[in-house]
């Protein structure tokens, strides 16, 4: 064996010394604190020789990236919601509620970098204020602050974190006040007034009200307050009486009525994330009978997804279309590369052979939305991309803001079938993101990824999701367990607690240790 082997190992075996030992001295305190404890640390030892050099590497670099970005936004946007890293400034983008700071905080934690947590918890202890007369997202706020929040306080059993959560939930709640319950999606947080942006004509977006559903089920379950749960709830309710035979629902939703209004379907913005907590509320609910119609209309809609698969020559790419009317468009969303992810995730609720269909689907989805990232100079995904006979896939808008959906898919598919090409992928887009997107000052996206032209903006999804599933990507899959947490569309892990009664409200867990996506564009 190679000297640098040797000492590689040697490194690892004191790595993993040190950390039984930590291991030994938290089940000493657990004792003296009369918690029961299995004595045998080989379980935590399995999964530290998980970690393979290569993947210790990659990992390790993910998370010097996140310091990177982090220490970028501490220098020079402290406290505000996004950093500007080329004019070095931080912007207020959803209203001043700190959301880099709060999307930050789980992955933070899951990296071990404590110091930072702790700062940026002092922060939400002291500073975080919601009493800010600006008319909110409902979907944005939700996904980003209440789901960081929640998960901060799963990881950490930190209360400040569910305290701030009930604040700033107490605060959306009216935008739930229609005739039909399904909410409008923006509300003015000091006044509690809510209304549709002017561009829908009036509608709720469907993404924007059935994305809601995980963060208030949780809220609920960790404050006994069954109120959130019951809002969320009703939205699927009053779509299950509308609910098409293909379990595909136009973007546009009247909140009077309660009926879809003739508009576009897709996969991809403004409709993405609907599909996606159809299965994870299921998944959160502990696939009981209580949420089995959360499951039911998700395969559904599964069925209404395959109805909108193509392929392309002469490299067979599948793809999913947009629908308009009967018409199905060619064209594809990076938003919609979450589907692989979701696919996967989704497989094994059905019997073996469909399991199987929908397990391939997931694979040839992910195969093109890598091909996104690989088809492009700088090896980075445009928004979107469009499909010609005898050409595959072209460019359509040609920003990067720095995106998650293929890197979250990817996740998934590899923990879900053990196939090392999915964590090599990602290790191509993080070096792409390194090549093009790193700068002194933090990560930028770009405004074109044919030329590399950088943009002025590091989106708070690049530190709550990019980095966080790449992270994850080269842990072992106990890190953040899927039998133990399930994932917001926001990439906030919330942990999935037992059921105990029949309106699904739980106890909370012990915490976890020690220790869109949506809106944005190239600034």
């Amino acid at each position: 064996m190679p000297v640098s082997h040797i000492n590689i190992h040697l490194h690892f075996q004191s790595e993993i010394s040190r950390l039984e030992d930590d291991i030994n001295r938290l089940h000493d305190q657990l004792r003296k604190a009369g918690v029961h404890v299995d004595e045998n640390p080989s379980n935590a030892r399995k999964d530290l020789v998980e970690i393979d050099p290569v993947n210790n590497e990659r990992r390790e670099k993910v998370k010097e990236a996140m310091l990177h970005a982090w220490n970028s936004y501490v220098k020079y946007a402290w406290g505000m919601d996004e950093l500007q890293p080329q004019s070095k400034n931080g912007i207020n983008s959803f209203g001043g509620l700190g959301a880099t700071l709060v999307d930050s905080l789980d992955t933070l934690y899951i990296m071990g970098l404590k110091d930072e947590f702790q700062k940026a918890r002092d922060w939400v202890a002291e500073s975080l204020d919601f009493d800010k007369d600006y008319d909110a997202s409902v979907f944005e706020t939700t996904i980003r602050v209440v789901g960081g929040l929640l998960s901060a306080y799963d990881l950490s059993g930190d209360k400040v974190f569910l305290e701030k959560a009930k604040d700033i939930t107490d605060r959306l709640l009216p935008a739930w006040e229609t005739t039909s319950g399904i909410p409008y999606n923006r509300i003015n947080l000091a006044h509690g007034r809510a209304h549709n942006p002017g561009w829908t004509n009036g509608d709720s977006i469907l993404a924007d009200s059935g994305t809601e559903q995980l963060e208030f089920i949780a809220l609920s379950q960790r404050t006994g307050d069954p109120k959130y749960q019951q809002k969320a709830e009703n939205v699927i309710t009053q779509l299950q009486k509308i609910y098409p035979s293909d379990g595909l629902l136009p973007i546009y939703i009247n909140p009077h009525s309660g009926t879809a209004s003739y508009s576009t379907i897709t996969f991809g913005a403004m409709g993405d994330s609907f599909y996606e907590y159809l299965l994870k509320v299921w998944i959160q609910g502990n696939k009981t009978e209580h949420v089995k119609h959360y499951r039911q209309m998700w395969e559904t809609s599964m069925e209404g997804l395959i109805s909108l698969t193509k392929k392309t020559t002469p490299s067979n790419y599948h793809y999913i279309c947009e629908k308009n009317g009967g018409s199905l468009s060619d064209k594809m969303d990076e938003l919609a590369c979450f589907a692989p992810g979701m696919l996967a995730l989704g497989a094994s609720g059905y019997g073996p052979e469909k399991s199987e269909q929908i397990m391939n689907l997931a694979k040839e989805l992910a195969r093109t939305c890598y091909n996104f990232y690989q088809t492009t100079p700088t090896k980075l995904a445009g928004e979107n991309y469009f499909f010609h006979a005898g050409q595959d896939m072209s460019v359509g808008t040609s920003w990067n803001i720095l995106r998650p959906e293929t890197v979250e898919s990817l996740m998934y598919l590899w923990r879900l079938t053990g196939n090392k090409t999915y964590q090599d992928w990602g290790w191509d887009i993080f070096q792409a993101f390194e090549k093009n997107s790193r700068i002194e000052s933090g990560y930028v996206g770009l405004r074109d990824v044919n030329t590399g032209e950088k943009d002025n903006m590091m989106q708070s999804f690049f530190l709550a999701e990019t980095l966080k599933y790449l992270y994850l990507l080269f842990s072992p899959p106990s890190v953040i367990s899927f039998d133990e947490w399930v994932f917001n569309t926001e990439a906030h892990p919330l942990r999935i607690v037992p059921i105990h009664d029949n309106k699904g409200i739980g106890t909370p867990a012990r915490p976890f240790g020690p220790l869109g996506r949506k809106q944005g564009k190239p600034e």
